[in-house]
């Protein structure tokens, strides 16, 4: 069993009490800041589950979560696991299924905003390779404000299987990148059953995962700017795919 960890911030705490919260140790607020709306809320649901609750000065909860962006609230608790491959057949046998595939996306920071976003777009899924991804910290469920403990992340041992897979089941695979054969983004058929591939924060997609997909895209830009961050990127894809389905 994975060694237990400490989450940290209001929404990240609260998010992971309310979907799983037999993984909740002990929790540790801030002195002072019990009254706090949102660390009220959060204290009555540790209190409904039995959770231990402790109080500590400001600066031993920032060493506790390696950081001072804590909020006041700080949870000892076991961490979040990636879902399985088994969790994939579910998924794409739904209706017109959005999901969002991570070629690689390492950076913690990067990974957490993309799950953000994924969540705010009713993707029904994130697909990631079990290696060279980030791990599910603390810092990914605390950029990701608590989404991630409502969406499954399914890591796969061999992404362009996986992506084969999910064609073979009538999911239609959109990679991003810079090429010549690539439409923008705009000029998509999003409101069919999607897959839309990231690629990793330097590199984007790796060969084979590029040559595996159906169609690559672009964000059309103006200025110099010729690329975007990873997770600035996955919002405006999901954003259009969205609008899609939702006009």
């Amino acid at each position: 069993m994975a060694k237990p960890i400490y989450f940290y911030g209001t929404h990240a705490v609260q998010s992971l009490l309310e979907h799983r919260p037999t993984d909740a140790l002990s929790l540790f607020i801030q002195q002072g800041k019990e009254s706090d709306n949102s660390i009220a809320e959060i204290l009555a649901l540790a209190q409904s589950f039995g959770v231990s609750i402790q109080y500590a000065g400001k600066d031993k909860l920032a060493n506790m979560c390696n950081s001072p962006q804590h909020q006041g609230v700080v949870l000892h608790a076991r961490p979040l696991n990636f879902a399985t491959e088994a969790t994939l057949d579910t998924v794409i046998a739904q209706d017109n299924c959005l999901l969002l595939v991570l070629d690689q996306i390492t950076d913690a920071h990067n990974f957490g905003a993309c799950i953000r976003s994924a969540v705010a777009m009713n993707v029904d899924a994130i697909i990631c390779p079990r290696k060279n991804t980030a791990p599910l910290t603390a810092t990914v469920a605390k950029v990701a404000v608590g989404a991630a403990e409502s969406i499954p992340v399914i890591a796969v041992g061999n992404l362009a299987r996986t992506l084969n897979q999910l064609k073979d089941a009538g999911v239609f695979v959109y990679g991003t990148a810079l090429d010549d054969t690539a439409k923008p983004l705009h000029e998509c058929d999003f409101t069919i059953k999607t897959a839309i591939v990231m690629g990793s924060e330097g590199e984007g997609m790796r060969r084979l995962t590029t040559d595996t997909c159906d169609q690559l895209v672009y964000i059309p830009m103006g200025g110099d700017v010729q690329s975007l961050n990873v997770s600035v990127a996955t919002g405006m894809a999901l954003y259009e795919a969205s609008r899609q389905r939702f006009v």
